[in-house]
């Protein structure tokens, strides 16, 4: 039976310093020796080390503490203390200590597991120090962003994900039917979004988009998050410019949170977190894929879409993240506009991370004229009745606008400085995996 008392947060014992107080929690760590038991309690709120001396409790309890399994929920009542020494920065003398549902043979222990048995109990595996220290960081991240594009005058509008239409191409749809009609899991919002900003000026939506891609990529999920402003009478220069003002703002927020999460858990470089600072270079494609061949020996030929390599290739030469701009119109989507003085290039740009992450944010300038996408639209073999609500923006009123996409994955994967995607989102949906 529970005991009767109220419950304390452990995220706020440093307000009850040398009170009696009682914690709710599973076992983390219970290390039991001759006449004392140190059990690490957690609570999701952060940790807090209990200890039982068996000088100062009856039988019954003492046989409760040296039996506590790993993730059993308990119950323990005691005086807190500061102690630097303790996990968490605190201490507890328990005095009761009752068990309020046990975990028997708890299959993650402490021992190294490899990723396809810690994925198949992933529900379990969110509970490990590293896995709830990505929680935080990602949880930081994403109102780090909402921040910043309410304080700079966007709109949140909601996108929806079934779809009429393909937005990135028709080989990565999601295809389902939908009372007798063709339906899709959405790639982006960015349609909509275009929409919205004939509306409000400034838009953004922020949720989840579905790719069918066959990869195995530590760099792909099928199920991930993305953030998509529109910006009315903007242009590729300003989203360069709002790119760049994004990215130092949210990895600031994490910095300026998380430092002790970030050095601590996952062991990250901070001094190269501290220099995503503006202003961010900005690189011509035609001059990256000159400075692939010439200056890094990496051979690469005009006209191609980066990858992986020659991302990394290319970021070794800076030190924090870089743009790169106008890549040929015809590697992009059927909506980016064209630069006026090159037709064989597009308005568009790809921010890249330093230490291999490689792109984390897309976009750029669409195409205002309705002929033009129209013609796009033939040309890339999509249906014409899918297009014509997206058609109408060109219409009635037609107006220069842009916009990018962020992967909120990649975004705290680079933050974290962690290896694959799958870890930075709390239920990965991979090629291989849908469950649990």
């Amino acid at each position: 039976m529970a005991i009767e008392h109220l419950h304390t947060w452990i995220q706020d014992i440093g307000q009850h310093d040398g009170e009696e107080v009682t914690l709710r929690g599973w076992v983390q760590k219970n290390r039991v020796l001759k006449k004392l038991v140190f059990c690490v309690l957690r609570d999701g709120t952060g940790i807090c080390q209990g200890v039982v001396t068996r000088a100062e409790v009856d039988d019954a309890l003492w046989e409760r503490a040296v039996s506590l399994n790993q993730e059993a929920a308990v119950e323990m009542r005691g005086v807190v203390r500061a102690d630097a020494r303790a996990p968490g920065g605190y201490e507890m003398q328990v005095r009761e200590l009752d068990v309020l549902a046990d975990a028997i043979d708890y299959p993650i222990t402490p021992k190294e597991h490899g990723p396809d048995f810690l994925l198949d109990r992933r529900h379990l595996w969110l509970r490990s120090s590293k896995q709830h220290a990505l929680l935080q960081v990602r949880n930081t991240i994403k109102m780090a962003i909402h921040d910043f594009f309410q304080g700079e005058g966007f709109t949140h509008v909601d996108a929806p994900i079934f779809t009429p239409n393909a937005v990135e191409g028709t080989t990565t749809l999601f295809e389902t039917e939908y009372f007798g009609q063709k339906a899709y899991l959405t790639q982006s919002g960015q349609l909509y979004m275009e929409a919205a900003a004939a509306a409000v000026g400034k838009a953004y939506c922020f949720g989840p988009t579905f790719r069918a891609e066959k990869s195995k990529t530590r760099r792909h999920l099928t199920e991930f998050w993305m953030v998509e402003p529109e910006v009315a009478f903007a242009d590729l220069d300003d989203m360069m410019s709002l790119a760049e003002r994004f990215m130092v703002y949210v990895v600031g927020r994490a910095l300026e949170k998380h430092r002790d999460l970030l050095e601590g858990v996952f062991e990250r470089d901070l001094a190269r977190l501290e220099k995503v600072q503006s202003p961010f270079p900005r690189v011509h494609y035609t001059e990256a894929v000159r400075m692939l061949n010439e200056d890094l020996d990496h051979p690469f030929e005009w006209g191609g879409d980066f990858g992986s390599p020659d991302e990394t290739k290319l970021a070794e030469q800076f030190d924090r993240p870089f743009v790169v701009h106008r890549f040929p119109a015809a590697i992009k989507a059927f909506y980016m506009e064209k630069d006026p003085d090159d037709e064989k290039l597009s308005l568009s740009m790809d921010v890249l991370a330093p230490e291999g992450y490689g792109e984390i944010i897309g976009g750029g300038q669409r195409a205002a004229n309705l002929d033009y996408l129209e013609e796009q639209i033939d040309r890339h073999g999509l249906p014409r009745e899918a297009f014509e609500w997206y058609l109408d923006l060109r219409r009635y009123g037609t107006f220069p606008h842009a916009g990018f996409g962020l992967g909120l994955e990649r975004l705290v994967t680079y933050v974290a400085g962690i290896n694959h995607l799958r870890e930075t989102i709390p239920f990965p949906r991979q090629i291989h995996r849908l469950g649990p």
